[in-house]
Formats: C-alpha cells, structure tokens, sequence
C-alpha cells in the first residue's frame, strides 16, 4: 500500500472556492430551478412543452412583446403559526421565468396554452406563407 500526502497550501483550496461551478449562485441554480423545455415542429406549428409539476394553471403568466414569448410562475408560500412567539419559521417562495425568442413565421394572434398532467404546452402556429405548399402537376405544352 503507499500512501500520498496531500499539498494542503493556502493557493489550490482558494482557487478551488473560486472556480466552484456554482459562484454567485450560477449553475446550480440554473439547473435546479428552471423547468425543461421541449419543442417540437409540426407541418402547421411547433409546440412548446414545459414541465412544471404541482403547478395551478391559473398561478402562469405568458406574455408577448416584440416577438418574444415569456412565460412565468411565481408563488410566496407561508405558513400561519397560532402562536407568534415560534422558534422556527421558514418562508418558501418559487419562481421561474424563461423567454424565447419567436421566429417571423409564428401567427402571434394565433398561439394557444394549456396546462395539463404538469406539462404547459404553448401552440405557436406558422403563418398561413410559411406552411408548405402542396405539390401540383405542371403540364407540358
């Protein structure tokens, strides 16, 4: 068996603090608290899913403004104690915002949402010019 010493300098641990993926709250939170997203593309739409379970349909918010879709949530939780002299007491709040950015082809005044078994999925319809055009026979002369 060999044993390895380990170099406990002052240098390697700070740069280590440093360069943590999660400094300022970063990537950790990153990860943990926005919803996936999904998004498929149809012949005549694309469909936006994102999964938010425990969800009420009415607590989203889903805006427009030049072109960008933001959809948010946000709920303060707090529990009411009888007593008010307590010991402990821990106030929750959850909230999450994503936008994205919609291409020209979208009918903006066509998009639907539904929230259903903890998945939000937002219909983005294609504009009339941007659905394919079927196929047709050009004849010989």
């Amino acid at each position: 068996m060999m044993l390895v010493k380990r170099n406990n300098m002052l240098f390697p641990s700070l740069m280590n603090e440093i360069f943590k993926p999660d400094w300022f709250g970063g990537m950790e939170n990153f990860n943990g608290d926005l919803p996936a997203v999904n998004i498929k593309e149809g012949e005549k739409d694309f469909a936006l899913e994102l999964a938010a379970p425990g969800r009420k349909k009415d607590d989203f918010n889903i805006e427009i403004d030049n072109d960008v879709l933001t959809v948010s949530y946000e709920v303060k939780h707090e529990e009411k104690k009888e007593a008010e002299n307590y010991t402990r007491r821990e106030f929750t709040h959850s909230a999450f915002t994503r936008s994205f950015t919609l291409p020209e082809t979208i009918d903006v005044d066509k998009i639907d949402a539904k929230y259903e078994d903890g998945i939000l999925t937002v219909a983005l319809p294609k504009k009339e010019e941007a659905l394919p055009k079927p196929k047709r026979m050009i004849e010989l002369s």
